[in-house]
């Protein structure tokens, strides 16, 4: 089985966040779009995605295809309803075509036309904004974790901890937690791979700790929260979501946010969530080029690839920062901070290209992780964009 991800507007109104990666790559709950997929359907997975994103994340097609919107999050009827269709045949929600089987040509002719696409009666979860990732990441969480632990049995947890309905507690091969209040009352408790729950910590599910993954002395934690691999936390955390490789290992408050991948929140970085006349919030749009409302009283930082921020860093209700981005200006920034900015504020000079590509280049080989040509090309592409 050949699995193909897609999206369609999504892709632009997901920025920042989808700069330097399709959408299928978005983390939310434990797996990010593409992993649940592969599990949900045991196929690997590619993309159609933007052009200057196709190279490091390359379309592999044959004759017969399951072409899948990814901005969906997945139910057990959906992956039924899938895996029931024949060639040329797709499935429709609201007008909009949301999977497919058949080769590329088909694929593109049923987008258009939709005269052979059943509708799916139930509903779905659909990620069409920032925002929607940690809105929804409770039900995601929920998900994943029936997805990776039914039928299986977790790790033993240590009887240092204090522990709240434990059955919806599940530790992977090689995860620690010691001293620790884990409350599952609210919502499971998934601790990953080698992951680590340093002694002091307090977590009300849910929470997913990906592997890897790392909560250090005394971190507060408030579901649903995800804490994606290889990244290292403390301080409070509440409804938040770190996407990998991204670190605020110190004290300070993130509530209600997305951080994307290779990002460091200095020590005592603040962000706010909740605006002081408890109005609606308004976000940065990159499509349209203006804030919109999001329908949310509670709504924090939407921060790109690999940003950083300065100690005692104080981040607005509702800030959007675009990759790259360093900020260490003393004062709130603005609440759409441009990508490649070298200090924060507007108008402020930009990050050199150069010493992007190196700072870059020696944060990802402190984890092994290969920076490509393609990723060069794909960060080039951004730096001519601004």
């Amino acid at each position: 089985m050949n699995i193909i991800l897609y999206c369609n507007a999504e892709q632009r109104h997901l920025l920042p966040l989808t700069f330097m990666k399709p959408a299928g790559e978005l983390r939310m709950g434990i797996l990010s779009f593409r992993e649940r997929w592969e599990r949900l359907l045991t196929a690997k997975v590619s993309y159609i995605t933007e052009d200057y994103l196709s190279e490091l994340f390359p379309l592999h097609h044959q004759d017969d295809n399951i072409f899948i919107h990814s901005c969906y999050l997945p139910s057990h009827a959906l992956v039924n309803f899938i895996l029931e269709l024949d060639i040329n045949q797709g499935i429709q929600k609201n007008n909009e075509l949301i999977a497919f089987r058949g080769n590329l040509e088909q694929f593109q002719n049923h987008q258009k036309n939709l005269e052979n696409a059943s509708e799916f009666q139930q509903e779905l979860v659909k990620i069409s904004r920032p925002y929607d990732l940690f809105s929804y990441n409770h039900l995601a969480i929920d998900f994943d974790f029936e997805l990776i632990t039914k039928g299986r049995e977790s790790q033993p947890i240590s009887a240092t901890n204090g522990l709240i309905h434990s059955e919806r507690i599940f530790l992977e091969e090689g995860a620690k937690v010691e001293f620790s209040v884990l409350n599952a009352t609210e919502g499971p408790i998934y601790l990953g791979k080698n992951s680590e729950v340093c002694e002091g910590s307090l977590v009300r599910g849910g929470l997913a700790l990906c592997e890897n993954a790392k909560l250090n002395l005394g971190t507060k934690i408030y579901g649903a929260t995800t804490i994606g691999p290889w990244c290292k936390v403390g301080g409070e955390v509440n409804n938040s979501i770190l996407m990998a490789y991204s670190n605020k290992g110190h004290d300070g408050f993130l509530g209600n946010s997305v951080i994307g991948e290779w990002c460091n929140l200095g020590a005592d970085t603040n962000n706010s969530n909740l605006k002081n006349n408890y109005s609606e919030v308004r976000l940065w749009n990159y499509d349209s080029q203006k804030f919109e409302n999001t329908g949310l009283q509670f709504c924090g930082l939407m921060m790109g690839d690999h940003c950083k921020s300065a100690i005692n860093t104080q981040f607005n209700t509702g800030t959007v920062a675009g990759v790259f981005a360093n900020i260490f200006k003393s004062g709130f920034p603005p609440n759409n901070i441009e990508s490649f900015s070298w200090g924060g504020m507007k108008d402020d000079p930009e990050f050199k290209l150069e010493a992007a590509y190196d700072i870059a280049q020696k944060m990802m080989e402190r984890r092994k992780v290969n920076f490509s040509p393609e990723l060069k090309k794909v960060i080039k592409y951004l730096y001519n964009l601004r």
